[in-house]
């Protein structure tokens, strides 16, 4: 556990220096801390070293892990990085500060009827597909601008940014380029790009948060069956 402290530290201290490379103001990167598959004990070590903003994959999951954390940590921030099921809705619109993973009319459909009904305000992210893999989430860059805009006019979601998670055999920068042009054309300022082995990449071209799990945590321990989220 005290690995993850000094992983930590030298996290921070990477984002710090590809910050100043790519002369970017001092806190214009966020970290999210991707815990998914670890215990609360392993959150609590990155909490005690300072860290405030966790992602995970699933709500069930982060359901069983989280809301203690919350009310010990009030200025705790939880990221939803991973797909949402519509019958997932309201449970992530209580637990989640952030839902990077917004990707297709029916649960933009869903989110805004869950938020009108709810007391919370989130910010949301579209997941943007740029290497437009079949087995991947996401919607197709073509069509990311219509979106944002039906999102925000036609389901009244408060759409702040864009995500994307690049093919795992190409160069990242090329879709970290291609989502900064997305988001200049939608006038979004979050990019949400690059993880444990790209995010210095992605903090070159203008990423405001980067998910970084197994350099903060290690590898990951193995997952035991649950039901589908």
């Amino acid at each position: 556990m005290t690995d993850i402290a000094a992983a930590l530290a030298d996290v921070r201290r990477r984002i710090a220096e590809a910050g100043e490379q790519a002369g970017r103001a001092k806190d214009a990167v966020a970290l999210v801390a991707v815990s998914k598959t670890h215990d609360a004990d392993a959150v609590r070590v990155a909490l005690a070293a300072g860290q405030r903003i966790f992602g995970e994959n699933r709500v069930q999951e982060a359901q069983g892990k989280f809301p203690d954390l919350q009310a010990e940590f009030p200025d705790l921030e939880l990221h939803l990085i991973g797909p949402l099921q519509s019958n997932k809705v309201k449970q992530a619109v209580a637990l989640f500060d952030v839902i990077e993973s917004l990707d297709r009319e029916s649960l933009a459909d869903a989110l805004s009827k869950e938020l009108a009904k709810s007391d919370r305000k989130l910010q949301i992210l579209v997941q943007v597909n740029t290497g437009e893999e079949e087995q991947k989430a996401g919607i197709p860059p073509r069509e990311a601008e219509a979106f944002v805009k039906r999102a925000r006019e036609v389901h009244g979601l408060p759409i702040t940014g864009l995500m994307c998670i690049p093919p795992v055999d190409e160069e990242p920068a090329l879709h970290f380029a291609l989502l900064r042009e997305i988001a200049e054309r939608c006038g979004l300022k979050t990019l949400s790009m690059g993880m444990s082995g790209d995010y210095e990449a992605g903090i070159r071209f203008g990423a405001t948060h980067v998910r970084v799990g197994s350099a903060i945590f290690g590898a990951r321990p193995p997952v035991q069956p649950t039901p589908a989220d």
